[in-house]
């Protein structure tokens, strides 16, 4: 873990190996967290994906899939759990959704390209990788619109709130 959580804010940031050199970058502040990629922690946190805030309490697991073509990494699929404040557990606490990001890595920008529901679509995995394969690579931050993939269901829908 690179950095420790603030003494001012509890916030925190991890920077992880990735592959061909990128390191994934994940920063946690007011239990809300961000993903980026880049070949260096200053590199990935100027990225967009850094900037990429969700309204509800939001976390990632720490497993992500590398999608590559002939050896270079193009794309990453990380499984998100957005809160859903609505749908309380019997002890108050809100039940968090799954969903998958597909986000674009370098060359070019950083930034999310597809989510997909992980509960609205029995084949979600199945759906990012097709949608890492024919979108990430051609994709461009801050012109292109993101794109819903497959049945949309409560965690897009929580994620795409303003």
């Amino acid at each position: 873990m690179i950095g420790k959580p603030s003494k001012l804010d509890g916030s925190t940031t991890r920077l992880c190996p990735g592959k061909s050199g990128l390191v994934v970058l994940i920063s946690e502040a007011d239990l809300r967290e961000t993903v980026s990629v880049g070949r260096t922690r200053a590199a990935a946190a100027r990225e967009p994906a850094a900037q990429v805030w969700f309204g509800p309490f939001n976390s990632t697991t720490d497993r992500v899939e590398w999608r590559q073509r002939d050896g270079k990494p193009f794309a990453i699929i990380q499984r998100w759990h957005i809160a859903d404040n609505a749908d309380p557990d019997k002890d108050g606490r809100p039940i968090a959704k799954p969903m998958l990001i597909v986000t674009r890595l370098p060359p070019g920008g950083v930034c999310h390209v597809a989510y997909i529901d992980v509960t609205a679509n029995a084949n979600a995995d199945e759906l990012a990788r097709q949608a890492a394969d024919q979108l990430a690579r051609n994709f461009k931050c801050g012109k292109d619109e993101l794109k819903v993939v497959g049945a949309p269901g409560r965690a897009v829908e929580l994620a795409k709130r303003d």
